[in-house]
């Protein structure tokens, strides 16, 4: 199935990372002997291929795994059950020494620029600090680094003897972008990282990191809630629901032609710039489903204006291929 949904950006087709039927399950709900009884299924059976030098944009309501799925691709959370696939080996099999010299190759942004950083250390060391866990440098090359890694994000070298607390949210969301730069990494999971910045800034950012990729070679793992930013930045698009994957494809692709009922939902919910053209909002009726043991059949279907009679009773759709590279996840187009 993880073939299934393979589209690549353009001019890139060599995969970097995969994800195969990967699941994350917490436990909503213990007996008296401490036995789970029910769980939170927040990612359930997703397939993914990331691409080399691609940004791929992840999106959906809070609460549908796309958090998670950053966390585990980072090795911050372990999967309950599947495969990730980096460099030939599978991340979720190999022991405690043999995942950190992959950790630097996966980095992570976080959402809270704040709250991610260290506040008893100056953002000099905050930078300087994974290079000399890794042992990347000689000491005395390492000032250079900071150096160099500060102008490449936008501040200048008196700023490393200040502390978090005396810059500004973009200014320290810059510093959590040059920390994850330090060790050369190939990946970056971007998790909301300009969701607690002003508009203004989140521009700013926007335009920083997609200059980083450029210049570094990077891949972006991008996950936001906002779709205008996820296009800003992604070549592909995934839409998720759930803890499931219900659609993906190239950025113009999915927002010039979404086939999913609950994207078209989503893109129909961005605000037109002219006030002239009217433009209908999908209104979706009821609450999101619990996640805690969740039915198989379509997550969507309690929501769906478009729901056909089999939604209801028959298993969870497989991802199909509707146009070139454009895959999606509804019995609407079941054959």
């Amino acid at each position: 199935m993880a073939q299934e949904t393979k589209t690549s950006a353009e001019g890139s087709d060599e995969i970097l990372l995969s994800v195969k039927h990967l699941s994350k399950y917490f436990a909503a709900d213990t007996n008296f002997f401490g036995k789970t009884t029910s769980v939170l299924k927040a990612v359930d059976d997703l397939n993914l291929d990331i691409y080399k030098k691609e940004a791929l944009g992840l999106v959906g309501e809070s609460g549908c795994g796309k958090t998670t799925i950053g966390k585990m691709i980072a090795n911050l959370y372990r999967p309950t059950s599947g495969e990730i696939l980096y460099d030939g080996k599978d991340l979720t099999k190999l022991t405690e020494n043999e995942r950190r010299a992959y950790c630097k190759d996966i980095q992570l942004i976080f959402q809270d620029p704040y709250a991610s950083l260290n506040p008893r250390m100056t953002i000099g060391d905050i930078i300087a600090e994974p290079i000399k866990t890794n042992k990347l440098l000689p000491k005395d090359k390492i000032e250079e680094r900071v150096t160099y890694l500060l102008n490449c994000v936008g501040l200048a070298n008196h700023h490393r003897n200040r502390f978090p607390h005396e810059f500004s949210g973009g200014q320290r969301q810059r510093v959590g972008i040059a920390r994850a730069l330090a060790v050369e990494p190939k990946l970056i999971v971007c998790d909301e990282p300009v969701s607690a910045l002003d508009v203004s800034i989140q521009a700013q950012v926007l335009n920083l990191l997609d200059d980083l990729k450029d210049e570094f070679g990077l891949t972006y793992l991008f996950i936001a809630h906002g779709l205008n930013v996820v296009k800003h930045i992604s070549d592909r698009v995934g839409v998720m629901y759930l803890g499931k994957l219900v659609e993906i494809a190239d950025k113009h692709e999915l927002y010039n032609n979404p086939q999913h009922p609950y994207t078209k939902a989503l893109l129909s919910a961005i605000p037109n710039i002219n006030p002239r053209v009217k433009k209908e909002r999908i209104i979706l009726k009821g609450d999101v489903p619990s996640p805690i043991d969740p039915k198989d059949n379509c997550r969507f279907c309690s929501r769906c204006y478009q729901k056909l009679d089999m939604c209801e009773n028959s298993p969870y759709p497989s991802m199909r291929e509707v146009a070139p590279k454009h895959f999606v996840a509804c019995h609407l187009y079941d054959e």
